[in-house]
């Protein structure tokens, strides 16, 4: 699906949309990562397989980012974005599913409001519609991950995932911050 998306031209974006597509940028290319963790160390077949679909639908997501951000664009420090996503998905790996799927909801939630404060402004701009529509389909599939690991987590998370949960989502938003600047 994401494949099939023609992304918008970059020309003359403002400077706020920018930082925001860098941000995204940055976030999608920890994405990519993430399941990449995983795989290096789940052995569960119904998380491998979650991992395999997920990964392959945020490297759509980073395919349609880099043909909106020039190169020149990119976070500086992609480096620490890849090393932080794969030990985001490789710690949870090692401990098992429901650590996995904590992990996923936490990280798409955050992913989730992200898309959407873009949007919003978007909306409020009225300015680059084919790009807001990038978004909002971007968005949805990061929400329907979410939902699928919340629907294959087979128990309530308990203080220690709550507890990595946040860490997650705290790591997540440092990093939108340093990614719009950096």
């Amino acid at each position: 699906m994401t494949h099939q998306m023609r992304p918008p031209a970059a020309a003359d974006l403002p400077a706020w949309l920018v930082g925001e597509l860098r941000s995204d940028h940055a976030g999608e290319t920890g994405a990519v990562m993430i399941y990449r963790g995983i795989l290096a160390f789940s052995r569960d077949p119904a998380i491998r397989d979650f991992a395999h679909r997920h990964g392959a639908t945020e490297q759509g997501h980073l395919d349609l980012l880099e043909a909106v951000l020039p190169p020149g664009q990119h976070s500086r420090l992609l480096p620490i974005w890849r090393v932080a996503g794969w030990l985001t998905g490789a710690l949870p790996a090692l401990v098992g599913s429901r650590a996995v799927y904590a992990t996923i909801d936490a990280v798409e939630t955050f992913v989730d409001h992200h898309y959407q404060a873009q949007i919003d402004r978007l909306d409020a701009e009225r300015s680059h519609p084919d790009l807001r529509a990038m978004l909002a389909h971007c968005q949805a599939e990061e929400v329907h991950h979410r939902d699928e690991a919340r629907d294959a987590a087979d128990a309530p998370a308990g203080p220690l995932l709550r507890g990595w949960a946040w860490l997650v989502g705290t790591g997540s938003a440092a990093a939108v911050h340093a990614a719009r600047r950096i």
